[in-house]
C-alpha cells in the first residue's frame, strides 16, 4: 500500500463527504449562483452562503458577506496585495515567504517601484516581531506574513505581528495556506485584517477553491470586473463585498465540497486535528534523528511547527531520495525548493533543495515507521 506524505502541497485523502457533496451538486443541482430566481439557483446560492458562514465560524469572523471566494490562495494573495499596495508604497514581509507572496511583491517592485522590507529570522525560520516596529515607514501600507513556512514548518508569531500592525493602523494580510484547518486561527484575537486561505490543503477540500476573509469594506480595490448577478445595469464593479472582488462564475461544485470539508473539521475540532498532527510530527522528528547522515531543518520542536519536515541525506541529492522512496517503497514525498527560495536561502539549500515530508490528519505512526525503515535501507547502501 502506498503512503502519501505530501500534504503541504495538497491533502489526501479527503473526507468522504467532500467528494459526495461535489458529486451531489453536479448531479442534482449544477446551476449558477445569482443568475436565476428558480429553485435550483436559490439552492446553489444557499450552498455558497452556508460555506461562507462555516468559514466565518472556523476563523472567528462575523460577516459571511466578507468571505471572498477565489480559485486558490495564490489568486487570493495576488488579489489582496495588488488591491492594496499603490506605486511607491512600502510592504513588510517575512524572510520565508512562498512565491505566491514573494513573486507578487517583486513584480510590483519592478513595475510600480514599491519598496519591500524583509524581517530577519533565525535559522529555524522564526521571525522576531520586535524588529518589525523599527522597519515601519510613513509609506508602509501592508504587512504580509505566512502563518507557517511550507519548507521549515515554522509557525510565525502572528498575534504579536498583528498587534503591531493594528497599533500603527497598517493592514495585516496573513497567508494561512499551511495552517488553515490544522492550527487555530482567530481573526479577532490575532488582529488579522485579511486572511488568505486555500481549500485543498489542511482545509481538506477540493482543488480550485480558496479565498480571502476581509475585516471590512473598502480595504481592497477590485482587480477584475465582470458579471456578479447583481446590479447588472451599472457599468462599474460593485463597491460592496463580496461582489466587488468576485467577478464571473464561481466554482460552486468545489465550494460545495469545501463547505463539507469545513463541516468535517468543525466536527473533529481544530484542536483535535492539531494535537494529532503535532504528535505525529514529534514522533517523526524523533525517529529521523536516530538516522545517521540525515540532516533535519527547522525548529525541531513540534510545538513550534506544523507537520512539515524538511531534511537531506548527506551526499545524496534530494531528488534521488524522493525518487527511490517512490519507485521502490511507494512513499510519496516532495523534493526541491517547494516554491519558496527565500526559505532555502536561509538554511543554505537554495542550490540543492530538500526532501519534504508533510504529514496530514489521516496519516498514522505506521507511515512514519515505513519511511524510517526505507531510509535506513537507502543509507545502508550509500
Amino acid at each position: 500500500m502506498s503512503i502519501y506524505l505530501d500534504n503541504a502541497a495538497t491533502s489526501f485523502p479527503k473526507p468522504n463527504m467532500v467528494a459526495d457533496s461535489v458529486y451531489h451538486f453536479m448531479k442534482n443541482i449544477g446551476v449558477n449562483v445569482g443568475r436565476g430566481s428558480y429553485g435550483r439557483a436559490q439552492k446553489a446560492g444557499e450552498i455558497v452562503y452556508e460555506t461562507r458562514k462555516l468559514l466565518c465560524q472556523l476563523f472567528n469572523h462575523s460577516n459571511p458577506e466578507h468571505v471572498v471566494i477565489t480559485s486558490n490562495v495564490t489568486e487570493a494573495i495576488n488579489l489582496a496585495i495588488r488591491g492594496i499596495v499603490t506605486p511607491g508604497g512600502h510592504v513588510i514581509t517575512s524572510s520565508v515567504e512562498h512565491n505566491a507572496v514573494w513573486r507578487c511583491l517583486k513584480m510590483l517592485e519592478r513595475d510600480y517601484n514599491i519598496q519591500i522590507s524583509t524581517v530577519p529570522c533565525d535559522r529555524s525560520g522564526t521571525t522576531d516581531p520586535e524588529i518589525i516596529e523599527g522597519m515601519i515607514r510613513p509609506n508602509t501600507q501592508l504587512f504580509v506574513f505566512t502563518h507557517a513556512s511550507n519548507v521549515l514548518g515554522t509557525i510565525q508569531p502572528i498575534r504579536q505581528i498583528g498587534t503591531i500592525a493594528r497599533r500603527h493602523n497598517i493592514l495585516f494580510l496573513v497567508d494561512s495556506a499551511q495552517t488553515a484547518g490544522a492550527y487555530p486561527i482567530d481573526m479577532q484575537a490575532d488582529c488579522i485584517d485579511i486572511l488568505a486561505f486555500t481549500g485543498h490543503k489542511s482545509l481538506l477540500g477540493p482543488m480550485g477553491t480558496g479565498g480571502l476573509i476581509v475585516k471590512s469594506e473598502g480595504m481592497i480595490r477590485p482587480q477584475k470586473a465582470g458579471g456578479t448577478g447583481r446590479d447588472s445595469l451599472s457599468p462599474y464593479q460593485p463597491e460592496y463585498l463580496p461582489d466587488c472582488l468576485e467577478a464571473g462564475t464561481l466554482n460552486v461544485s468545489g465550494i460545495a465540497g469545501l463547505g463539507a470539508a469545513v463541516n468535517f473539521i468543525l466536527g473533529e475540532t481544530v484542536e483535535a486535528i492539531r494535537n494529532k498532527e503535532q504528535s505525529l510530527t514529534d514522533y517523526a522528528l524523533n525517529q529521523l534523528q536516530c538516522l545517521d547522515k540525515v540532516i533535519i531543518y527547522g525548529p525541531g520542536n513540534p510545538g513550534k511547527m506544523v507537520g512539515v519536515i524538511s531534511f537531506n541525506v548527506s551526499n545524496v541529492p534530494a531528488v534521488e531520495i524522493a525518487y527511490v522512496l517512490d519507485e521502490v517503497y511507494e512513499i510519496m514525498v516532495r523534493a526541491g525548493l517547494h516554491c519558496a527560495p527565500t526559505a532555502h536561502s536561509l538554511i543554505g539549500t537554495e542550490l540543492t533543495g530538500t526532501v519534504r515530508m508533510s504529514l496530514g490528519y489521516f496519516n498514522q505512526k505506521e507511515d512514519i515507521d515505513r519511511v524510517v525503515l526505507a531510509l535506513s535501507e537507502v543509507l545502508s547502501k550509500v
